[in-house]
């Protein structure tokens, strides 16, 4: 089975993500620096789900060329990261609606947490199709590492939410801010 097709559905439920997500952000009634600044934790939660979400739609773009087939397996781990990743437009509501609240800071580290999880997944399963090549092994465990990284440090968000929810905010700022470090390639 191609893989061509699943790449399509997946950039068109990515692109149903984003959507909503913009579709979800409301404009002041008013016409003053008072509304604009009431409105800007909605915005700013916008960008950085927009960041989010951008970085795992080209990440993913650069792991599914590795795939050899579409088999259930990969179709079904796919379908578990767009589904966590379905979820973002909700807690981005909900977090820009409650910015101060440990709730729906943690609830966004969640599903951020999950996703980074189902993006291990996907990973996981085509890292079973290329098990074959060294060159594909170190690709695949760099992914693995900094994937894991960044889920680990998500998950801890979660927790230091209850705690202090800007040291939640550093981390959700630092995630995608590590996806573009350049990486030592030893390959």
């Amino acid at each position: 089975m191609q893989t061509n097709r699943m790449e399509a559905f997946s950039d068109g439920v990515i692109a149903v993500i984003i959507t909503i997500m913009v579709l979800e952000l409301r404009p002041p009634h008013e016409s003053s620096v008072a509304a604009i600044l009431a409105v800007l934790p909605s915005f700013i939660v916008y960008g950085l789900s927009f960041l989010v979400v951008a970085i795992m739609w080209v990440n993913h773009h650069h792991l599914l060329r590795a795939a050899k087939r579409a088999d259930t397996a990969l179709l079904w781990a796919n379908n578990n990261l767009l589904f966590w990743m379905s979820l973002i437009p909700f807690v981005t509501g909900y977090l820009g609606a409650n910015h101060r609240e440990p709730l729906s800071v943690a609830c966004y580290g969640g599903v951020l947490t999950m996703t980074s999880l189902g993006f291990l997944l996907l990973q996981w399963t085509l890292a079973k199709q290329n098990g074959d090549s060294d060159v594909e092994i170190l690709k695949f465990c760099r992914i693995r590492m900094k994937a894991t990284l960044a889920m680990l440090i998500y998950a801890s968000s979660i927790g230091l939410a209850y705690w202090r929810v800007e040291i939640s905010y550093a981390i959700y700022v630092i995630i995608p801010a590590m996806y573009f470090w350049p990486e030592k390639r030893s390959v």
